[in-house]
């Protein structure tokens, strides 16, 4: 498949022909490729790939072409290569690479994967103690802050269609918490969440977008200091299971990014070079349990 490219290999680093002539290639390494394709046999742009050696140490990792190829110079040797994409099954396989000479692994085809079984249609919640709602933000351009709410709730009503479920999800903005109680205090002053007019943080979702295999997109309004606006949720769902008291659980984890000038969150103080003290940008992290809702 990759003769035209590769042309023709001599020994040592210069000996190499074809589209690679003008790439230098140490001696001792080798070249390994494929092509990665869906079902139909259409390229995967962008699947990620791994390559570990035989203690499984990762040494290279990266995402095929927008033409689905996987091309990678390593020192020669065994590895174990696995490739992943969104929705499909993910492929593993051995390459030994030798010097000099091109491993060429065919096309990989990759499947589709299997949903897990989704939750029975019906009235959930969220379980607060096997639950969180995280954040992430920037501290003066180095480290990261990390913080979280302590105290939320949510249902969820799943429809027989799951596309056509909706959630509700209501957390007390005085409950956040980062470890430090004076900056817990200003984040809840009138700079920040100013949490005595706007008590809540609220979030509405009405659109589940199955996005293939255990990803879906969750995409609602967010209210936040007095502005709503809409937010997609980037959810990976993991699937039912039985608690310790025997009881129906499922649980996702879910992922999005907010800028905090779009929710008039807008307080900032710069350092010397004009360096902010707190990043624009505001990672959130969510691990949620949920389970059938208690009978009235």
């Amino acid at each position: 498949m990759f003769g035209g490219l590769f042309g023709k290999w001599g020994g040592g680093g210069g000996g190499r022909g074809g589209a690679l002539a003008g790439i230098s290639v140490p001696a001792s390494a080798g070249v390994v490729s494929c092509r990665v394709l869906d079902p139909v046999h259409e390229p995967l742009r962008q699947a990620e790939f791994v390559l570990a050696d035989a203690a499984g140490r990762k040494v290279l990792a990266g995402e095929t072409d927008p033409y689905g190829t996987l091309l990678a110079t390593v020192p020669a040797g065994e590895y174990r290569l696995a490739i992943t994409s969104e929705g499909y099954t993910p492929h593993h396989a051995t390459a030994v690479v030798a010097e000099g000479v091109p491993t060429e692994l065919g096309d990989v085809l990759l499947q589709v994967a299997q949903q897990p079984p989704l939750p029975a249609a019906g009235d959930w919640e969220i379980d607060p103690t096997h639950s969180q709602i995280g954040f992430t933000a920037r501290h003066i351009g180095l480290a990261r802050i990390h913080g979280r709410f302590n105290s939320f709730a949510g249902a969820l009503r799943i429809a027989d269609d799951m596309e056509h479920s909706a959630m509700h999800v209501v957390i007390d903005a005085a409950s956040i918490d980062t470890g430090v109680q004076m900056r817990d205090d200003h984040l809840r002053s009138g700079d920040f969440l100013d949490v005595g007019a706007y008590p809540t943080i609220e979030f509405f979702g009405d659109r589940f977008t199955h996005r293939g295999g255990s990803r879906w997109n969750v995409t609602g309004a967010l209210s936040l200091h007095g502005v709503s606006r809409t937010v997609t949720l980037d959810t990976q769902y993991l699937g039912l299971g039985s608690g310790l008291e025997g009881e129906t659980r499922c649980a996702c984890r879910a992922t999005t990014e907010l800028h905090r000038e779009d929710f008039t969150l807008t307080w900032q103080t710069l350092l010397a070079r004009g360096i902010a003290v707190v990043g624009s940008s505001i990672s959130i992290d969510l691990d949620v349990q949920i389970v059938p809702k208690a009978a009235a």
